[in-house]
């Protein structure tokens, strides 16, 4: 009789133990329904308000765009300006083959040698992707100088589309050493140009520049070249622009030592000459070089301020249809919006509005989005000013 009575104490432990675990079965089963329900209600939460968030976005760049700014798609990020019609009409020329079309446009630029280097770089930029047009040029004449600058300016861009565009940590040895052997063929290029050369022209010398630069050209050697180039032509903008490049920090320079190039170069110039625009690059190149700066602060330096507004003098003092002012109206639009002085800011973006291949936006991975960061910013709040 214990025997039975024990046993079925067992038994009803058994059923009990049996049954509570059940229970706590369903309830950790509506828990975890509970909660899987509330992390379904969170997702959806977050997506409605990302797509209200989406939706404001959108309506605010639709409403910048309806005060006749260009849209987002219709953004090139390959040219700073407008192309002059000459110059499609030439690279379709020689891309089929007319190398004397070429030869005749780069004529046609004369001794204007900022535009005569702006259309040798283009043909140049044409034979690096396919030169048997301008084979064709050098077998037909031998030793034409035209001819023998675009192959020298050629032998650069092929040099430097090997090296790419990446940060040297990012830039294999394979790359830097084939970088190296094609400058040093470019060099010989660029000499052999320098020889057949007008005396009076200083664009063979200015092939060297980005040479210098990736061979490392020593600052006496330099300075040698810079010489050559000055005495033919001692304001040339294009020139000026690439020697900043060689003195900045991140190639065989220093911020001080470029600073002090542009700054030479800018007092130096008569008004109108837009050589103020090398202080804003040299500021810029600081900016994005040194990570510990930033450009809300940076930018609102006395010095930047002066330099901005020296270049605002200077932009008023040069003629309306000079294609070099584009360079300078890039540069301030984004000072001018990160100096919030955004009415100022909203002037240049309508002179450069729907050509962004230039810095600043240029340097940023994403750079339709720096520019419509800055100027549908500076557009709204001038905007709601008025």
């Amino acid at each position: 009789m214990i025997g039975l009575i024990v046993f079925g104490v067992l038994l009803l432990a058994g059923a009990w133990k049996l049954l509570r675990g059940m229970y706590f079965v369903r309830k950790a089963r509506r828990l975890n329904a509970a909660s899987d329900a509330l992390e379904a209600e969170t997702a959806a939460t977050k997506a409605r308000t990302a797509a209200l968030e989406e939706q404001a976005e959108a309506e605010k760049a639709a409403a910048v765009v309806a005060l006749g700014f260009v849209a987002e798609a219709d953004l090139d990020t390959e040219h700073g300006q407008p192309v002059p019609p000459g110059q499609e009409a030439a690279l379709a020329a020689v891309r089929g083959g007319d190398w004397e079309a070429g030869a005749d446009w780069i004529a046609a630029a004369g001794q204007d040698w900022e535009e005569r280097w702006s259309r040798v770089r283009d043909l140049a930029e044409a034979a690096a992707e396919d030169d048997a047009w301008l084979l064709a040029w050098k077998a037909a004449r031998p030793g034409d100088p035209t001819a023998a600058l675009v192959d020298a300016d050629t032998a650069v861009l092929v040099a430097w589309n090997v090296r790419g565009s990446q940060s040297g940590a990012r830039t294999t040895q394979e790359q830097f050493r084939l970088f190296h052997d094609l400058l040093l063929t470019a060099r010989r290029t660029a000499q052999e140009a320098q020889e057949l050369a007008d005396p009076a022209d200083p664009v063979p010398y200015m092939v060297e520049q980005p040479i210098a630069m990736g061979l490392g050209y020593p600052h006496e050697q330099y300075e040698e070249l810079w010489a050559q180039i000055t005495k033919r032509a001692p304001k040339l903008l294009c020139a000026h622009t690439s020697a900043l490049q060689y003195w900045a920090g991140k190639w065989r320079g220093s911020h001080e030592l470029a600073l002090g190039f542009a700054r030479t170069a800018a007092d130096g110039a008569k008004p109108g000459e837009l050589l103020s625009v090398l202080p804003l690059i040299a500021h810029f190149e600081n900016e994005a070089w040194v990570k510990e700066l930033r450009a809300e602060e940076y930018y609102k330096e006395p010095e930047v301020v002066a330099a901005v507004d020296a270049a605002l003098a200077d932009l008023a003092a040069a003629a309306p249809d000079d294609r070099r002012a584009v360079t300078l109206r890039h540069m301030l639009a984004w000072m001018l919006f990160w100096q919030d002085r955004d009415a100022e800011a909203v002037e240049q973006f309508r002179h450069i509005d729907g050509y962004i291949g230039a810095i600043p936006w240029s340097y940023a991975g994403r750079p339709k989005q720096r520019y419509l960061y800055a100027r549908d910013w500076a557009v709204r709040v001038t905007m709601q000013s008025q």
